[in-house]
């Protein structure tokens, strides 16, 4: 490692408001605290996506119909890409360790309210606590990581939080269709509620004080903005991101109607697609370890390969099975490869940065749906899925060419 890197190291530790002493190889990374991210937001993500397998039961149990239950899935986004900034911005001034507690407590008291709702309001406003504990926890997430573990190790620790996302992912919709049919929709939101509490106990008993780092606030994110590195990462989020869900929304309709596929065989798809995510995570924190700008490179490329594969030979069940397998796979390594890149790019003001990454994320997901509706109706599934393989390869393109080499410093 050479003098002039060494510096650069230093420099970054010293503005982003963390002693150097605490980032170098004489710290110990506190794992046991990265464990308790994971199950604060395997909690959260878990919570957000309940509804989605319970429209039914809650539908016919508060007299309401099954598009209005549907609100309370896009009420949490919505109010969770607002809550991203207002939540860095807001609390500022508070020790990072409390205001942790406080999204964990939202969980559980959202949890609470929507299992004790008698109707669409209560229901609604527990969804909008919800999504101010999620819009929270993921602008800090890479701020909280990067103080919680050396700089070397920040995308280890990236991928473990994003294994609580994999898991909730993958667990949250089947799960939540079992305890509904079996002890009720209410008592799928107590569970994810109990799921809460034991996070904040573990949370309690691992967070150190965090005082607050960084001088959060909209002429800060500004500022944040015009750094060239910056911008790239949230236009690269936002061409990957909007590809991606434009095809996942309608994955369905293609498996239906390109290699015709059955409602067993779609669900057995999705839920390789959800295992190729898990694993895909773990790698793609294994390749960020040495360069967040190659992590994304890999994933988007990887996902612009699979929609190219589902585009030529969709009409081969083996093969669109297997595809669609390989996208989750590498959908899965994307984030913590993008937030990796993001923290790095402005380690000064790492929650001014993980605040706009998640509202960039929001809108991506919201136009991809948007975009893929259009093109669902005009094209059919291939014409989707040629948008996403367009897109990926963009977002490839642009990191490649403009994402640096970003290498781990070395903390020797």
């Amino acid at each position: 490692m050479t003098d002039s890197t060494f510096n650069e190291g230093e420099q970054t530790r010293h503005a982003s408001g963390i002693d150097p002493s605490d980032s170098s190889s004489t710290k110990r990374a506190k794992w046991d605290a990265i464990v308790s991210l994971t199950l604060g937001v395997f909690g959260l993500v878990t919570a957000e996506f309940l509804p989605a397998s319970l429209l039914t039961p809650i539908s016919a149990d508060l007299a309401i119909s099954a598009g209005a239950a549907g609100q309370t899935v896009t009420v949490t986004a919505v109010v969770a890409a607002i809550a991203g900034p207002a939540v860095v911005i807001g609390t500022r001034s508070l020790n990072r360790r409390w205001t942790l507690f406080g999204l964990t407590a939202l969980l559980i008291i959202s949890s609470a309210l929507a299992a004790f709702a008698s109707g669409l309001t209560l229901l609604l406003i527990s969804r909008v606590l919800l999504g101010v504990g999620l819009g929270g926890f993921w602008a800090m997430a890479g701020a909280l990581a990067m103080r919680l573990v050396p700089m070397s190790h920040l995308p280890r620790a990236m991928a473990m939080i994003f294994t609580g996302v994999s898991v909730a992912t993958v667990t949250a919709a089947p799960l939540g269709a079992y305890i509904g049919s079996t002890l009720g929709w209410r008592a799928a939101f107590v569970i994810a509620g109990a799921v809460g509490v034991v996070a904040l106990l573990v949370q309690a008993f691992t967070i150190p004080s965090l005082p607050p780092a960084g001088h959060a606030g909209l002429g800060t994110m500004i500022a944040v903005l015009k750094r060239p590195k910056i911008r790239v990462g949230l236009l690269v989020t936002l061409l990957i991101v909007a590809g991606h869900f434009a095809g996942f929304t309608y994955i369905r309709p293609y498996l239906e109607e390109i290699p015709r596929l059955g409602v067993e065989m779609v669900s057995l798809v999705l839920l390789a697609y959800g295992i190729g995510g898990f694993f895909g995570n773990i790698v793609g924190g294994m390749i960020t370890e040495r360069s967040a700008t190659l992590g994304v490179v890999f994933a988007s490329s990887l996902i612009a390969v699979s929609a190219a594969i589902l585009v030529i030979a969709g009409p081969s069940v083996a093969i669109s099975a297997t595809a669609v397998t390989l996208w989750g796979f590498a959908f899965g390594a994307l984030p913590v490869s993008i937030q990796s890149f993001i923290t790095r790019a402005a380690p000064d003001e790492a929650e001014s940065a993980g605040a706009m990454l998640l509202t960039t994320f929001q809108v991506a997901i919201s136009s991809g749906a948007v975009l893929g509706g259009l093109l669902i109706d005009l094209q059919g599934p291939l014409g989707v899925m040629t948008f996403l393989g367009i897109a990926a390869a963009l977002g490839a393109s642009v990191m490649s060419a403009r994402g640096g080499k970003q290498m781990q410093l070395s903390e020797g």
